[in-house]
């Protein structure tokens, strides 16, 4: 009788450890699959970061390359305003002087002073296009009709990944903090990202408009 009960004392421990370990294994799982969660909820919400910056950036290049088309085309108007010329061409060279490192932007002080210069370039582009409109014969010509076409719908694609990366930024920086994907975050080395300023127009995806009389 004593040997059966010590053999039932062993088989009721093995099977105690047996829960124990299984409670173990099942809690592990459980843990792996919310870090492989969060990491890849991380994952996602960056690239996406990185895909709208990337827009903002393709258009600010080529706000930057069709500038100096425009530059040339007005240069051949009679008495054009000198000095809109001139703010023109030195807000262009202010954005050639402040450059980003490549990659997602993450000084925000760097970001701030980047995105004030591509402001000042936007501007002077719309000072240009108002002073333009005393030029009947500088309208008139296609090639500066087509510069305009092309640099309005550049600056509506700039507003509209401006409010794309502004979501995305606040959506990547709130999931960050939570937890335990902060403590994912922590170990993967996934940072803040660095946020344009809010202004209440940057909610809007505004239509810009250089020649608010054109048909």
């Amino acid at each position: 009788m004593r040997h059966s009960a010590t053999t039932g004392e062993r088989g009721g421990v093995k099977l105690g450890c047996a829960i124990a370990a299984g409670a173990v294994v099942l809690v592990a799982l459980v843990a792996g699959s919310v870090l492989v969660g969060r990491y890849n909820g991380l994952v996602t919400r960056q690239e996406k970061v990185e895909a709208t910056w990337s827009e903002i950036d393709n258009q600010y290049k080529r706000r930057f390359d069709l500038v100096p088309q425009l530059v040339e085309t007005v240069q051949g108007a009679a008495d054009f305003e000198r000095s809109t010329l001139e703010a023109l061409t030195e807000a262009r060279a202010s954005v050639g002087r402040v450059q980003l490192p490549p990659g997602l932007p993450r000084d925000p002080a760097q970001l701030q002073a980047y995105i004030e210069a591509q402001q000042g370039l936007g501007a002077a582009l719309g000072r240009l296009f108002a002073v333009a409109e005393a030029y009947p014969t500088l309208q008139a010509t296609q090639n500066f009709r087509a510069l305009q076409d092309q640099l309005e719908g550049t600056e509506n694609r700039i507003a509209v990944a401006r409010r794309d990366y502004i979501d995305s930024v606040l959506d990547y920086n709130a999931f960050l903090r939570r937890f335990p994907t902060n403590f994912v975050a922590g170990m993967f080395g996934f940072e803040k990202q660095a946020q344009l300023a809010i202004d209440d127009r940057e909610r809007e995806a505004p239509k810009v408009d250089f020649d608010s009389g054109k048909e």
